[in-house]
C-alpha cells in the first residue's frame, strides 16, 4: 500500500498556512453547500477508486500517482454535472489525494511543524496542540466509517489490527509519531484517535537550553552522567518531554557500546551505530503470540548489552530492569509517569508489588536505591512550556526510607504578563556523590557548578 505522509504538497508556514488555504478554498462545513460538497466528494472518491488500477500504480512515486489522480479527477468532476468553482475543485482534489496517498483530513495537520498533538474525539471533532495550547480545528471526517478506515490504514501498515475483538491499539507513523486508537464498544461516540507528533528534526541539548527547558550548567551535568554510566530515570507527566530527554541523554553514549532499546511503540532515535531496537507484539487473532516488555527485557540480558534503554517502565518488567541495572548493565535508562521524583519511587514500589514477586518492603527499597542513581523530573507548565524542574540523586537508605538529594531545581517566581512563567534554575549547593564517578570516566565536573551562586538567570 501507499507510504503515509509522503505526498508532495506546497510547504506549510508556521501559522498553519495549508490549513488556512484549505479553509478559504473549502467553505465552512455548516450549511447546505458544504453538505452538498461533502456528498460530491464521497461520490467522486468511490468512482475514483473504481477507475484507478491500484495494482499498476503501486510502487510508483507519489508524485506520479498524484498526476494520475488529477487526470482522472478532471473527467469525474465533469461527470458529476455539478457546477464547481476552481477553488472547490482544487480543494476537493487535494483532499482526495490525501485520502489515497496519506491520512485523509489529517494530512494538513501532519505537514504543519507547529502542531505537536492531534486529538480526534470523534469524526467531527478534531483538536490540536500548538505551542503547548489546545485549540479546536475545522477539520472533520466524512463519518465514523471514514475515521475508522484511516485508523485501519495506520495500524495495517505496521502489522497491527483493530476490531471489536481488539478495540484499542498503540501504533506509530513512519516518522515515529505515536498513535493510540480506541473504537466502539469502548468508545460511545465512535472511533477516537490520538497522535503524539514526533519532530522530524530531533531536538538536541542546545535546543532544550535555547528554549529554557534546562540551563547550560545542567546540560554539562547531563552529558557527564550519561558518559559515566549512571542509571537514570526520566520522570514526568503526559507530554512533559520524557522521550525527548531520553533521546538527548542517549546521544552522549559513546559509540563503542552495544545498546538495546525496548519499547511498546518504537520512538527512540539513537544515532549510534551499534544499536538493536526491539518492540513488543500484541496477540494475534487467536489471542496468541503476545510478546511483552518483560519478555524483551529478559531476552535482552542474553544479548550481551552494554546498556539497556527501556522506553517506559509501567509494569512487571520493573523487576527485570532492576536486575539488569544491578548485574553489570550500568548506564541503563528509562522513563516513568509521575508528578515528582518521590512519586516516581512510590510508583516503582507499586509496580514491584503488582508484579507478583514476593519481597519484603526493606529489601524492595534496598533494590531500588541500589539500582537508580539519578531521577530527572520534567513537567509541562501552565504556559505550555516543558521544563526540567529537578535533577535529584538517590543516595541510599536511611531508617527504611529511600533518601534523595536535589542537585538542581527550577525555582518558579511568577508570571510575565498573563501567559509566561518566570523562574530560574538553581543549584542547591549539594555536591553530588556521582561527581567522583564522572571524574573517573573522564568527564570531570567543576566544583563551582554546584554552588548556589552559579545558578542560571531569569527565564
Amino acid at each position: 500500500m501507499w507510504q503515509i505522509g509522503k505526498t508532495e504538497t506546497q510547504p506549510v508556514d508556521h501559522q498553519g498556512g495549508l490549513i488556512e488555504m484549505l479553509a478559504e478554498a473549502y467553505p465552512s462545513n455548516n450549511g447546505k453547500r458544504a453538505a452538498r460538497l461533502n456528498e460530491i466528494k464521497q461520490s467522486v472518491h468511490q468512482r475514483l477508486m473504481e477507475r484507478l488500477d491500484m495494482s499498476k500504480l503501486e510502487g510508483l512515486q507519489d508524485s506520479l500517482v498524484a498526476e494520475e489522480i488529477r487526470r482522472v479527477l478532471r473527467y469525474l468532476f465533469q461527470e458529476t454535472g455539478e457546477p464547481l468553482s476552481p477553488d472547490e475543485k482544487e480543494a476537493m482534489a487535494e483532499e482526495l489525494e490525501f485520502e489515497i496517498l496519506g491520512l485523509g483530513p489529517l494530512e494538513p495537520l501532519l505537514k504543519d511543524p507547529t502542531v505537536s498533538d492531534i486529538l480526534v474525539n470523534r469524526f467531527d471533532q478534531v483538536y490540536i496542540e500548538r505551542c503547548g495550547k489546545l485549540e479546536k480545528t475545522d477539520i472533520r471526517f466524512w463519518d465514523n466509517k471514514h475515521l475508522l478506515r484511516i485508523i485501519n490504514k495506520i495500524t495495517s501498515n505496521i502489522g497491527r489490527r483493530i476490531d471489536e475483538g481488539n478495540p484499542l491499539v498503540d501504533a506509530r507513523l513512519p516518522d515515529g509519531s505515536r498513535v493510540n486508537a480506541v473504537i466502539p464498544p469502548l468508545t460511545l461516540d465512535g472511533p477516537s484517535l490520538s497522535i503524539r507528533r514526533f519532530a522530524v528534526q530531533r531536538p538536541t541539548l542546545d535546543d532544550l537550553i535555547a528554549k529554557g527547558s534546562l540551563s547550560p550548567e545542567i546540560g554539562e551535568v547531563l552529558k557527564a552522567i550519561a558518559v559515566a554510566k549512571l542509571n537514570i530515570i526520566v520522570s514526568g507527566g503526559t507530554g512533559s518531554g520524557k522521550t525527548t530527554m531520553l533521546n538527548v541523554l542517549s546521544s552522549f553514549i559513546p559509540n563503542g557500546e552495544r545498546i538495546i532499546t525496548i519499547e511498546d511503540s518504537a520512538e527512540l532515535q539513537l544515532q549510534q551505530e551499534h544499536v538493536v531496537r526491539m518492540e513488543t507484539r500484541t496477540p494475534n487473532l487467536e489471542g496468541k503470540g503476545e510478546i511483552t516488555q518483560r519478555d524483551l527485557v529478559k531476552n535482552s540480558l542474553r544479548m550481551r548489552p552494554d546498556r539497556i534503554i527501556l522506553g517506559e517502565v509501567r509494569g512487571p518488567e520493573v523487576i527485570d530492569m532492576f536486575q539488569a541495572m544491578n548485574t553489570g548493565h550500568e548506564g541503563s535508562m528509562t522513563t516513568i509517569h509521575a508528578n515528582s521524583a518521590r512519586d516516581a519511587l512510590m510508583r516503582l514500589e507499586t509496580m514491584i508489588q503488582l508484579s507478583g514477586v514476593k519481597i519484603e518492603e526493606k529489601a524492595m527499597r534496598q533494590m531500588i536505591s541500589s539500582s537508580i542513581n539519578i531521577i530527572i523530573q520534567l513537567a509541562r507548565l501552565s504556559d505550555g512550556s516543558r521544563r526540567m524542574i529537578s535533577l535529584s540523586e538517590v543516595t541510599g537508605m536511611e531508617s527504611g526510607i529511600i533518601t534523595m538529594q536535589d542537585i538542581f531545581v527550577f525555582n518558579r517566581q511568577g508570571m510575565e504578563g498573563d501567559d509566561r512563567i518566570m523562574g530560574r534554575y538553581e543549584a542547591t549547593g549539594v555536591r553530588p556523590r556521582f561527581a567522583e564517578r564522572c571524574k573517573i570516566f573522564g568527564v570531570p565536573l567543576p566544583n563551582d557548578i554546584f554552588e548556589p551562586r552559579f545558578a542560571s538567570g531569569w527565564r
